[in-house]
Protein backbone atom coordinates (compact mmCIF):
# COMPACT_ATOMS: atom_id res chain seq x y z
CA UNK A 1 0.00 0.00 0.00
CA UNK A 2 1.36 3.44 -0.85
CA UNK A 3 2.08 5.49 2.27
CA UNK A 4 2.72 8.89 0.69
CA UNK A 5 2.01 10.79 -2.48
CA UNK A 6 4.22 10.37 -5.52
CA UNK A 7 5.76 13.24 -7.40
CA UNK A 8 5.53 12.89 -11.14
CA UNK A 9 8.74 14.48 -12.31
CA UNK A 10 12.28 13.60 -13.22
CA UNK A 11 14.08 14.06 -9.92
CA UNK A 12 17.36 15.54 -8.79
CA UNK A 13 18.49 17.49 -5.79
CA UNK A 14 20.76 16.92 -2.81
CA UNK A 15 23.11 14.50 -4.53
CA UNK A 16 24.09 16.99 -7.19
CA UNK A 17 25.16 19.80 -4.87
CA UNK A 18 28.78 18.64 -4.70
CA UNK A 19 28.82 18.43 -8.48
CA UNK A 20 27.31 21.82 -9.29
CA UNK A 21 29.56 23.63 -6.81
CA UNK A 22 32.72 22.04 -8.19
CA UNK A 23 35.08 24.20 -10.30
CA UNK A 24 35.00 21.58 -13.06
CA UNK A 25 31.23 21.86 -13.36
CA UNK A 26 31.31 25.64 -13.51
CA UNK A 27 34.02 25.67 -16.16
CA UNK A 28 32.27 23.00 -18.18
CA UNK A 29 29.03 24.94 -18.38
CA UNK A 30 30.73 28.32 -18.83
CA UNK A 31 32.50 27.30 -22.01
CA UNK A 32 29.92 24.96 -23.53
CA UNK A 33 27.49 26.58 -25.89
CA UNK A 34 23.79 26.03 -25.40
CA UNK A 35 22.50 22.99 -27.23
CA UNK A 36 19.79 23.53 -29.80
CA UNK A 37 18.34 21.58 -32.67
CA UNK A 38 15.73 22.18 -35.31
CA UNK A 39 15.04 18.43 -35.62
CA UNK A 40 11.39 17.70 -36.33
CA UNK A 41 9.25 14.81 -35.08
CA UNK A 42 6.34 15.05 -37.49
CA UNK A 43 4.38 11.80 -37.54
CA UNK A 44 6.17 10.44 -34.44
CA UNK A 45 4.50 9.31 -31.22
CA UNK A 46 6.08 10.00 -27.83
CA UNK A 47 5.13 8.78 -24.35
CA UNK A 48 6.43 10.79 -21.39
CA UNK A 49 5.72 9.50 -17.91
CA UNK A 50 5.22 12.06 -15.17
CA UNK A 51 4.70 14.87 -17.65
CA UNK A 52 2.21 16.92 -15.66
CA UNK A 53 5.00 18.91 -14.03
CA UNK A 54 8.71 19.69 -14.03
CA UNK A 55 11.09 18.51 -16.72
CA UNK A 56 8.56 16.01 -18.06
CA UNK A 57 6.10 18.79 -18.79
CA UNK A 58 8.78 20.93 -20.43
CA UNK A 59 9.88 18.00 -22.57
CA UNK A 60 6.27 17.50 -23.64
CA UNK A 61 6.02 21.14 -24.73
CA UNK A 62 9.27 21.01 -26.70
CA UNK A 63 8.57 17.72 -28.46
CA UNK A 64 5.01 18.79 -29.27
CA UNK A 65 6.42 21.92 -30.93
CA UNK A 66 8.55 19.59 -33.06
CA UNK A 67 5.39 17.95 -34.39
CA UNK A 68 5.18 14.80 -32.26
CA UNK A 69 2.01 13.25 -30.96
CA UNK A 70 2.44 13.41 -27.18
CA UNK A 71 0.94 10.96 -24.71
CA UNK A 72 1.24 12.36 -21.21
CA UNK A 73 1.24 9.37 -18.87
CA UNK A 74 0.38 10.57 -15.37
CA UNK A 75 -0.93 9.23 -12.07
CA UNK A 76 -3.05 12.22 -11.02
CA UNK A 77 -5.55 12.87 -13.80
CA UNK A 78 -6.76 16.16 -12.33
CA UNK A 79 -3.24 17.57 -12.43
CA UNK A 80 -2.65 15.92 -15.80
CA UNK A 81 -5.65 17.59 -17.40
CA UNK A 82 -4.56 20.97 -16.04
CA UNK A 83 -1.09 20.36 -17.44
CA UNK A 84 -2.59 19.29 -20.78
CA UNK A 85 -4.08 22.75 -21.16
CA UNK A 86 -0.72 24.35 -20.41
CA UNK A 87 1.19 22.09 -22.80
CA UNK A 88 -1.37 22.62 -25.56
CA UNK A 89 -1.26 26.39 -25.21
CA UNK A 90 2.54 26.57 -24.93
CA UNK A 91 3.21 24.27 -27.87
CA UNK A 92 0.37 25.29 -30.14
CA UNK A 93 -0.33 21.62 -30.78
CA UNK A 94 -3.64 19.83 -30.46
CA UNK A 95 -2.07 16.41 -30.89
CA UNK A 96 -1.61 15.78 -27.17
CA UNK A 97 -3.52 13.40 -24.90
CA UNK A 98 -3.34 12.30 -21.28
CA UNK A 99 -3.56 8.71 -20.06
CA UNK A 100 -3.60 7.38 -16.52
CA UNK A 101 -0.47 5.57 -15.36
CA UNK A 102 0.55 4.82 -11.78
CA UNK A 103 4.06 3.39 -11.70
CA UNK A 104 3.58 2.25 -8.11
CA UNK A 105 0.97 -0.28 -9.22
CA UNK A 106 1.72 -3.01 -11.77
CA UNK A 107 -2.01 -3.39 -12.45
CA UNK A 108 -2.11 0.23 -13.61
CA UNK A 109 1.03 -0.27 -15.70
CA UNK A 110 -0.45 -3.31 -17.43
CA UNK A 111 -3.74 -1.53 -18.09
CA UNK A 112 -1.92 1.47 -19.55
CA UNK A 113 0.28 -0.68 -21.77
CA UNK A 114 -2.71 -2.72 -22.96
CA UNK A 115 -4.49 0.50 -23.93
CA UNK A 116 -1.47 1.88 -25.77
CA UNK A 117 -0.86 -1.38 -27.65
CA UNK A 118 -4.52 -1.45 -28.66
CA UNK A 119 -4.97 2.21 -29.65
CA UNK A 120 -1.59 3.28 -30.99
CA UNK A 121 -0.09 2.13 -34.28
CA UNK A 122 3.41 3.25 -33.31
CA UNK A 123 5.59 4.39 -30.43
CA UNK A 124 8.79 6.10 -31.53
CA UNK A 125 10.04 7.52 -28.25
CA UNK A 126 9.42 6.30 -24.68
CA UNK A 127 10.66 8.65 -21.97
CA UNK A 128 10.69 7.06 -18.52
CA UNK A 129 10.76 10.34 -16.62
CA UNK A 130 8.51 9.95 -13.57
CA UNK A 131 10.07 9.22 -10.23
CA UNK A 132 10.25 9.82 -6.49
CA UNK A 133 13.22 11.06 -4.45
CA UNK A 134 14.52 10.42 -0.92
CA UNK A 135 11.06 9.79 0.49
CA UNK A 136 10.14 8.12 3.80
CA UNK A 137 9.96 4.35 3.76
CA UNK A 138 6.88 3.03 2.04
CA UNK A 139 5.75 0.27 -0.27
CA UNK A 140 4.03 0.18 -3.63
CA UNK A 141 0.76 -1.64 -4.25
CA UNK A 142 2.80 -4.75 -5.05
CA UNK A 143 4.98 -4.58 -1.95
CA UNK A 144 8.13 -3.08 -3.46
CA UNK A 145 10.01 -0.37 -1.57
CA UNK A 146 8.67 2.84 -3.08
CA UNK A 147 11.82 4.26 -4.65
CA UNK A 148 13.05 1.04 -6.28
CA UNK A 149 9.46 0.26 -7.24
CA UNK A 150 8.58 3.57 -8.89
CA UNK A 151 12.01 4.52 -10.24
CA UNK A 152 13.15 1.13 -11.55
CA UNK A 153 10.68 -1.76 -11.39
CA UNK A 154 7.75 0.26 -12.80
CA UNK A 155 9.64 1.64 -15.83
CA UNK A 156 11.22 -1.78 -16.39
CA UNK A 157 7.77 -3.40 -16.65
CA UNK A 158 6.38 -0.56 -18.77
CA UNK A 159 9.24 -0.85 -21.25
CA UNK A 160 8.83 -4.62 -21.41
CA UNK A 161 5.11 -4.36 -22.15
CA UNK A 162 5.56 -1.71 -24.86
CA UNK A 163 8.68 -3.14 -26.48
CA UNK A 164 7.01 -4.95 -29.37
CA UNK A 165 5.27 -1.73 -30.41
CA UNK A 166 8.52 0.20 -30.03
CA UNK A 167 10.42 -2.32 -32.17
CA UNK A 168 7.69 -2.18 -34.77
CA UNK A 169 8.16 1.61 -34.86
CA UNK A 170 11.95 1.56 -35.35
CA UNK A 171 13.97 3.68 -35.54
CA UNK A 172 12.89 4.35 -31.99
CA UNK A 173 14.39 5.48 -28.70
CA UNK A 174 13.97 4.62 -25.00
CA UNK A 175 15.13 7.27 -22.54
CA UNK A 176 15.54 6.64 -18.81
CA UNK A 177 15.91 9.67 -16.56
CA UNK A 178 18.52 8.71 -13.98
CA UNK A 179 20.68 10.99 -11.81
CA UNK A 180 24.23 11.77 -10.78
CA UNK A 181 23.09 10.17 -7.51
CA UNK A 182 23.71 6.78 -9.14
CA UNK A 183 27.41 7.40 -8.48
CA UNK A 184 26.74 7.16 -4.74
CA UNK A 185 24.69 3.99 -5.08
CA UNK A 186 25.08 0.24 -5.01
CA UNK A 187 22.68 -2.59 -5.76
CA UNK A 188 21.73 -4.79 -2.81
CA UNK A 189 20.51 -7.93 -4.54
CA UNK A 190 19.89 -9.60 -1.17
CA UNK A 191 17.65 -6.78 0.04
CA UNK A 192 16.53 -4.78 -2.98
CA UNK A 193 13.43 -3.61 -1.10
CA UNK A 194 15.46 -2.29 1.86
CA UNK A 195 13.48 -4.38 4.33
CA UNK A 196 16.48 -5.16 6.56
CA UNK A 197 17.64 -1.56 6.75
CA UNK A 198 16.43 1.64 5.12
CA UNK A 199 18.22 4.82 4.19
CA UNK A 200 16.16 7.10 1.97
CA UNK A 201 19.27 8.45 0.23
CA UNK A 202 20.79 5.01 -0.28
CA UNK A 203 17.49 3.68 -1.66
CA UNK A 204 17.27 6.61 -4.06
CA UNK A 205 20.85 6.15 -5.25
CA UNK A 206 20.23 2.43 -5.72
CA UNK A 207 17.17 3.12 -7.88
CA UNK A 208 19.07 5.62 -10.04
CA UNK A 209 21.97 3.18 -10.48
CA UNK A 210 19.37 0.63 -11.51
CA UNK A 211 18.28 3.02 -14.30
CA UNK A 212 21.83 3.18 -15.66
CA UNK A 213 22.33 -0.59 -15.47
CA UNK A 214 18.93 -1.28 -17.06
CA UNK A 215 19.74 1.07 -19.94
CA UNK A 216 23.15 -0.48 -20.49
CA UNK A 217 21.87 -4.06 -20.76
CA UNK A 218 18.73 -3.05 -22.65
CA UNK A 219 20.89 -1.48 -25.35
CA UNK A 220 22.84 -4.72 -25.70
CA UNK A 221 19.67 -6.77 -26.02
CA UNK A 222 18.27 -4.36 -28.62
CA UNK A 223 21.26 -4.40 -30.97
CA UNK A 224 20.13 -4.78 -34.55
CA UNK A 225 16.51 -3.82 -33.86
CA UNK A 226 16.76 -0.13 -34.68
CA UNK A 227 15.82 0.75 -31.09
CA UNK A 228 18.37 2.65 -29.00
CA UNK A 229 18.44 3.41 -25.26
CA UNK A 230 19.91 6.22 -23.17
CA UNK A 231 20.11 7.16 -19.49
CA UNK A 232 20.75 10.68 -18.28
CA UNK A 233 21.33 13.09 -15.44
CA UNK A 234 19.03 16.12 -15.92
CA UNK A 235 21.04 18.37 -13.63
CA UNK A 236 20.16 19.68 -10.20
CA UNK A 237 16.66 20.90 -10.96
CA UNK A 238 14.53 23.17 -8.78
CA UNK A 239 11.77 20.87 -7.58
CA UNK A 240 9.34 20.39 -4.70
CA UNK A 241 10.83 16.92 -4.32
CA UNK A 242 13.26 18.69 -2.00
CA UNK A 243 10.58 18.57 0.69
CA UNK A 244 11.71 15.07 1.68
CA UNK A 245 15.19 16.34 2.61
CA UNK A 246 15.97 17.10 6.24
CA UNK A 247 16.40 20.71 7.37
CA UNK A 248 20.18 20.72 7.00
CA UNK A 249 19.98 19.26 3.50
CA UNK A 250 17.26 21.73 2.49
CA UNK A 251 19.41 24.60 3.76
CA UNK A 252 22.29 23.47 1.55
CA UNK A 253 19.96 23.12 -1.42
CA UNK A 254 18.62 26.64 -0.96
CA UNK A 255 22.17 27.99 -0.74
CA UNK A 256 22.92 26.18 -4.00
CA UNK A 257 19.74 27.40 -5.69
CA UNK A 258 21.48 30.06 -7.84
CA UNK A 259 23.50 27.24 -9.40
CA UNK A 260 20.55 24.93 -10.04
CA UNK A 261 18.52 24.53 -13.20
CA UNK A 262 14.99 25.54 -14.00
CA UNK A 263 12.66 22.86 -15.34
CA UNK A 264 13.22 24.17 -18.87
CA UNK A 265 16.99 23.87 -18.46
CA UNK A 266 16.66 20.50 -16.74
CA UNK A 267 14.63 19.11 -19.64
CA UNK A 268 17.31 19.81 -22.24
CA UNK A 269 19.27 16.56 -21.88
CA UNK A 270 16.06 14.55 -22.10
CA UNK A 271 15.15 16.41 -25.29
CA UNK A 272 18.70 15.96 -26.60
CA UNK A 273 18.51 12.19 -26.13
CA UNK A 274 15.11 12.15 -27.81
CA UNK A 275 15.97 14.10 -30.97
CA UNK A 276 19.72 14.53 -31.54
CA UNK A 277 20.43 12.87 -34.93
CA UNK A 278 24.00 11.94 -33.99
CA UNK A 279 22.73 9.67 -31.21
CA UNK A 280 20.98 7.43 -33.71
CA UNK A 281 24.13 5.30 -33.92
CA UNK A 282 24.81 5.30 -30.18
CA UNK A 283 23.06 3.26 -27.50
CA UNK A 284 23.43 2.37 -23.84
CA UNK A 285 25.29 5.51 -22.81
CA UNK A 286 24.83 7.93 -19.94
CA UNK A 287 24.40 11.65 -20.68
CA UNK A 288 24.57 14.95 -18.83
CA UNK A 289 24.41 18.57 -20.03
CA UNK A 290 23.51 17.40 -23.53
CA UNK A 291 26.69 15.39 -23.94
CA UNK A 292 28.06 11.91 -23.27
CA UNK A 293 29.14 11.61 -19.64
CA UNK A 294 30.95 9.06 -17.51
CA UNK A 295 28.85 6.89 -15.25
CA UNK A 296 30.16 5.20 -12.11
CA UNK A 297 32.24 2.03 -12.17
CA UNK A 298 29.22 0.12 -10.84
CA UNK A 299 27.14 1.65 -13.63
CA UNK A 300 29.40 -0.17 -16.11
CA UNK A 301 29.23 -3.53 -14.32
CA UNK A 302 27.75 -5.92 -16.89
CA UNK A 303 27.41 -8.78 -14.41
CA UNK A 304 25.53 -6.62 -11.96
CA UNK A 305 23.33 -5.37 -14.79
CA UNK A 306 22.43 -8.96 -15.69
CA UNK A 307 21.90 -9.98 -12.06
CA UNK A 308 19.60 -7.01 -11.47
CA UNK A 309 17.77 -7.73 -14.72
CA UNK A 310 17.18 -11.35 -13.69
CA UNK A 311 16.01 -10.36 -10.20
CA UNK A 312 13.64 -7.72 -11.57
CA UNK A 313 12.12 -10.25 -13.97
CA UNK A 314 11.69 -12.67 -11.07
CA UNK A 315 9.99 -10.04 -8.91
CA UNK A 316 7.63 -9.22 -11.77
CA UNK A 317 7.14 -12.85 -12.77
CA UNK A 318 8.05 -12.14 -16.39
CA UNK A 319 10.44 -13.70 -18.87
CA UNK A 320 12.48 -11.21 -20.89
CA UNK A 321 15.21 -12.85 -22.94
Amino acid sequence: MRTHSLEESGCEGWFGVRRILSPQHGQRNMFRGAWSSDAKLDGKTVIITGSNTGIGKEAAIDLAKRGARIIMACRDMEKANAALKDVTEASGSQNIVVKKLDLSDTKSIREFAELINKEESQLNILINNAGVMVCPYGKTADGFETQIGVNHIGPFLLTYLLLDLIKKSAPARIINVSSVAHKYGSINLEDLNSEKAYSKSAAYSQSKLANVLFTRLLATKLKGTGVTAYSLHPGVVQTDLWRHLNKAEQAVMWMARPFTKTSVQGAQTTIYCAVEPELATESGGYYSDCAKATCSTLGSDDKMAQDLWDLTCKLLNITWD
